[in-house]
């Protein structure tokens, strides 16, 4: 068989895809089951293939236990992607139910009391103002504020008195945010008049007007005691900064939330996802409140929930705003934290293998397959890069294989995937930016796994750090010391490969060595670059919208078009009417704000805010108001690939 013969497979599942898959219905459940199924089976053939066919001679011990390593490694990886898979075959789109039960609710005479919760440690005033703001301009009619602070802050206290919301704290920090929300929990069961439902937000996830109204909506039945929406985000990832992908590529939780999380839901199996979620109150006082057992409380108390007979629900509408991990140390932490917080669910009383707990069978399925992510996946991603080196600097050989083999079998896996996942996500998983995203993490996720496994309990909650200084470039040392020794060494062995040993033959598992190094190198090389934070403004908060302006000078009223806003100013399209630095009135959307001409760009100017005590309000209610976006509308991955290209090259 030759190298064309080998590709035919592959050929014939690119062309079956290019002719059925943009036709199809990516949300009907016979389409999905087929396309997912296909992907399956043809990933079983080749893991067939690899499990029997090219685990190296025991004869030779080093690479037979070599291979066995990561043979197994793969094989778990594969199982867990299976599952995952077989959970994407189903999807819910709740929003008709919420159109009809918004109706159901408003009508009620007596509407249910909901208190939100604003969990804060640490964060700066600007951060918790908006959310404040943001939370008091909630369009549902019978709600209370209240900020519960771990910080034990005085001028938070007085934050709150000026804007008239609750302020709570406690002598201590145990248990962090858990404890901070049970402590909470225990005031509010003091009330006179204590809530039916309370609201989780994170300090910097400012709410939509309408945030209540279409949460509580999938509430009213008596069985559902959490009711969680997505977490959106109004500024770039460090993935997107760093790489240069703002405008093209989304946030990497879009993903989970969008696809993974709907379908979780089409399977009863949704969970709390902590911030941007409503839960019922004397359904969380059942359990004792939030659990503190784990670092991912949030998804452990639906596990307790669930053993109490009481569903999540996912309303997969964006009703919130919040800051993404600002950083890559930041994201990297946040990843592993949630690593770790698994395991230790897993160690624990509500643990997939724990009988007699009550949980159903799909939650201990679920699970599973969250530990084989976290702990399989990310092992794997990292073996993929060391192998091939192994392999190149020391011949030691995990994987005995010829080239059209590899082909024959894997050549119509990869397209498959590729194909399917990028049709049933409307490109939002790309090959290459999954492994990316795996490789930034993969170091401290499995730290992670490990500790979680041999000393669960000794783990605290750590904060993901919010509001930090991003006005300079700097590097992210250790874990660009990690990805450059990487890249070093996939780099010698090709080298020693092609320039430095040759007296030994290339044999046909160099060619799938060098293959798979050669990708290694793209992927490390952006690891790298993303591992250099770029300059970030902190007014760089932008939200594109297209607004009609009026700017008012002394003498003058001129008509403009906004194309972008954040809090500290917008960029008009034209010609400014006066010199920069001049002072201006601008009116859009009912408010009057004084501002001053800061620059000129291609295209137009900016204006520089200056805020008062009563235009900032207004102003914070329009940007969170679900009017502005920061959304990439749709994904190409051509421009990915030249975005990725010109910050590499450029």
């Amino acid at each position: 068989m030759g190298y064309l013969d080998a590709l035919l497979p592959a050929i014939i599942v690119a062309l079956l895809a290019i002719a059925v898959l943009p036709w199809v219905n990516r949300s009907n459940t016979v389409v999905r089951a087929c396309a997912v199924l296909v992907g399956i089976a043809l990933g079983w053939r080749y893991m067939s293939w690899r499990i029997f066919e090219t685990i190296p001679s025991a004869d030779h011990p080093v690479d037979f236990a070599t291979g066995v390593i990561f043979t197994v490694v793969e094989t778990l990886t594969m199982i867990g992607a299976t599952v995952s898979q077989l959970f994407l075959t189903r999807t819910r789109n709740r929003t008709a139910e919420a159109n009809r039960n918004v109706e159901r609710l408003l009508a009620n005479p007596k509407l249910p009391k909901v208190d939100v919760l604003i969990c804060t440690y640490n964060e700066d005033e600007d951060i918790l103002e908006r959310t404040i703001i943001g939370s008091l301009a909630l369009s549902y009619p019978n709600f209370r504020v209240w900020v519960c602070d771990d910080g034990r802050r005085p001028w938070l206290k007085e934050l709150c008195t000026r804007h008239g919301v609750g302020y709570l704290t406690r002598s201590d920090n145990a248990h962090a945010k858990a404890g901070n929300i049970n402590a909470a929990l225990k005031r509010l069961a003091l009330l006179k008049e204590k809530p039916d439902f309370i609201s989780i937000l994170d300090a910097d996830f400012v709410p939509l007007p309408q945030f209540l109204t279409r949460a509580v909506s999938l509430a009213l039945d008596a069985d559902v005691g959490v009711v969680q929406t997505p977490q959106h985000f109004f500024n770039p990832d460090p993935i997107q900064s760093n790489l240069a992908l703002t405008r093209v590529w989304p946030d990497e939780q879009r993903f989970f939330f969008d696809i993974v999380m709907a379908s979780k839901d089409a399977w009863n199996a949704a969970f709390c996802c902590g911030t941007s979620s409503v839960i019922r109150f004397d359904a969380l006082q059942s359990v004792g409140g939030f659990p503190t057992d784990s670092v991912t409380e949030d998804y452990l108390v639906s596990l307790r929930l669930r053993e109490k007979g009481f569903r999540t629900v996912y309303l997969n509408e964006a009703l919130s705003l919040g800051l993404a991990p600002e950083g890559l140390a930041e994201y990297s932490g946040q990843r592993s934290r949630w690593a770790l917080g698994f395991i230790q669910i897993c160690r624990g009383p509500s643990g997939p293998l724990k009988l007699g707990n009550g949980l159903p069978l799909v939650d201990r399925i679920m699970l599973c397959e969250t530990f084989l992510h976290w702990s399989a996946t990310h092992l794997f991603r990292l073996l993929g890069v060391v192998v091939p080196v192994l392999y190149l600097l020391f011949g030691i050989e995990a994987v005995h294989a010829n080239v059209i083999e590899a082909i024959w079998y894997l050549a119509p896996f990869l397209v498959a995937q590729c194909a399917i996942f990028t049709w049933l996500t409307e490109g939002r998983v790309l090959p290459l930016m999954t492994d990316l995203y795996q490789m930034l993490c993969s170091t401290d996720v499995l730290k992670a796994v490990a500790s979680g496994l041999l000393r669960p309990q000794e783990q605290k909650f750590k904060v993901t750090a919010k509001g930090g200084d991003r006005s300079k470039q700097f590097f992210q040392w250790p874990l660009l010391m990690i990805f450059g020794t990487l890249l070093t060494l996939t780099m010698l062995g090709i080298a020693n490969t092609f320039l430095i040993d040759q007296s030994r033959p290339l044999a046909e598992s160099s060619a799938i060595a060098l293959f798979w190094s050669w990708y290694n190198i793209v992927v490390l090389t952006l690891c790298c670059y993303v591992c250099s934070e770029q300059q970030q403004r902190r007014a760089g908060q932008r939200f594109d919208v297209r607004v009609p302006v009026r700017l008012a000078a002394p003498g003058s009223l001129s008509q403009y078009e906004a194309s972008d806003i954040s809090v500290s100013g917008m960029h008009l399209l034209g010609q400014p009417p006066l010199p920069i630095g001049s002072p201006v009135t601008v009116r859009f959307a009912g408010m009057n704000v004084k501002a001053h001409i800061r620059r000129t760009t291609g295209n137009g100017f900016g204006l520089e805010f200056e805020l008062t005590a009563q235009t900032k309000p207004p102003l914070l209610q329009f940007l969170f108001s679900g009017k502005a976006s920061t959304a990439v509308s749709q994904i190409k991955p051509h421009l990915v690939a030249k975005a990725l290209a010109l910050r590499v090259f450029r």
